[in-house]
């Protein structure tokens, strides 16, 4: 910011003639043109402060009313997966009974297969990423239906070609509708653990001492060239940065925090309970279909224990009971399939009695995790949306004191009011 000029003082001799040229550097400060750039730089230092912080936390007020609609997906999209297989348990256990099938049962079979049209409908409409996949989906839904219908008007009929119809439907609802949704399973948790993440209290509190070495630095320049070792403006403009990193740092570490409990804690956990509720009544499904292929059922039993263990990895303890009692009833429908005792087996397997059924435990354990599904993920919804309007109103109000601080700034270093050496 300075400058020198030669200028050169002419002597000439008694005569008037010219005789020599001498050079002389002295130095000078043109003041009014450094002040300005000065004055130029600090502000700069406070409007981009401000802009970049306000932009870093409007961010993480996006990411966590993303993470909020990823969640709810992600809930209708295991709900369709369980309420398939719902129906699928339902369609299979029903057939066991030869004729006409119990009205409830079929009812029950009816909502939620409409549980399941509907929440593909309102998944479509939410999430435009997973629509071809919902709209493939839909298809095989359909197609599953179709299947269903044809199986029960057979057994209405005593026709065995009824059968053939139902554990069709059943692996095609496995090969083709199954896959689709653990897809879809994956991509939301994926999107919902990703937006979860993105609160950023490191980059403010990085940007925050950026600026605040900004202003140390032409503060410090000041005090080289005038007398005031501390410039009041500059002073102010420090502090209102130092503060409003503090309170954004802080206030978006505390909401990282909070994300990683809920990851960890009520997201994670109605995560666990959709999982064992899918693979229970994908297990009660392989049940039924092992008595419908009369003794040929060896590879559904191994898939009943497959689905077994995910369910005993990931069901909550309170509903673990009524798991138990389930499993220990299946061995006993095992136990007398085994016996060549088929249509005991296949009485017990379809029975509502407390006592000996095994329909009763299981259907009880089924609700209690839908409950436990609706609680925990209302929970983790409604903590993620919690607090967006302060999040928000901090990053407008971030703006503000960033302008502030430039005001300060330019004041501080005014002309007028800063006296030379």
């Amino acid at each position: 910011f300075f400058s020198s000029r030669r200028r050169h003082t002419r002597f000439r001799n008694v005569t008037g003639v010219q005789t020599c040229a001498l050079p002389i550097s002295p130095s000078y400060v043109d003041t009014p043109a450094l002040l300005n750039r000065w004055q130029l730089i600090g502000m700069s230092v406070a409007v981009v402060f401000a802009v970049v912080s306000a932009l870093v936390q409007f961010v993480g007020w996006q990411s966590d009313g993303r993470a909020a609609d990823d969640t709810e997906q992600l809930v209708r999209v295991q709900e369709i997966q369980s309420s398939l297989l719902r129906a699928d348990a339902l369609s299979t256990n029903a057939f066991l009974v030869a004729g006409l099938e119990d009205p409830a049962q079929r009812k029950e079979y009816d909502d939620a297969i409409d549980t399941v049209l509907r929440e593909i409908a309102n998944a479509a409409e939410a999430q435009p990423a997973d629509r071809d996949a919902l709209a493939v989906l839909n298809e095989q839904v359909d197609t599953y239906a179709t299947y269903i219908a044809q199986a029960r008007a057979n057994n209405r009929q005593g026709f065995p070609v009824g059968a053939g119809y139902q554990t069709a439907a059943s692996a095609q609802l496995r090969s083709e509708a199954i896959p689709i949704l653990n897809a879809l399973v994956k991509a939301n948790t994926d999107r919902a653990d990703g937006a979860m993440g993105g609160q950023h209290p490191i980059w403010l509190a990085i940007v925050g001492l950026a600026a605040l070495a900004g202003l140390w630095w032409l503060n410090r320049e000041l005090a080289r060239a005038f007398r005031r070792r501390i410039n009041k403006g500059l002073l102010i403009a420090a502090a209102i940065v130092a503060v409003v990193t503090l309170v954004t740092a802080a206030g978006a570490w505390i909401r990282d925090s909070s994300n990683d409990a809920l990851r960890d804690g009520e997201f994670q956990d109605a995560v666990s309970s959709a999982v064992a509720r899918t693979a229970a009544n994908d297990a009660k499904a392989n049940e039924s279909l092992r008595l419908i292929k009369r003794g040929s059922g060896a590879d559904n039993e191994k898939r009943w224990g497959e689905q077994a263990a995910v369910v005993e990895k990931n069901v909550p303890a309170a509903d673990l009971g009524d798991w138990t009692t389930y499993t220990d009833r299946h061995k006993s429908i095992v136990e007398l399939d085994d016996s060549n005792r088929w249509s005991d087996a296949v009485d017990l397997a379809t029975t509502d009695d407390e006592k000996t059924g095994a329909t009763a435990p299981f259907d009880r354990f089924d609700a209690s995790l839908a409950d436990d599904i609706t609680k925990t993920s209302g929970t983790a919804i409604d903590d993620l949306r919690s607090g967006r309007v302060i999040a928000l109103m901090l990053s407008a109000l971030t703006l503000l004191l960033g302008v502030g601080a430039a005001l300060a700034v330019a004041r501080g270093i005014d002309r007028k009011s800063t006296r030379l050496n």
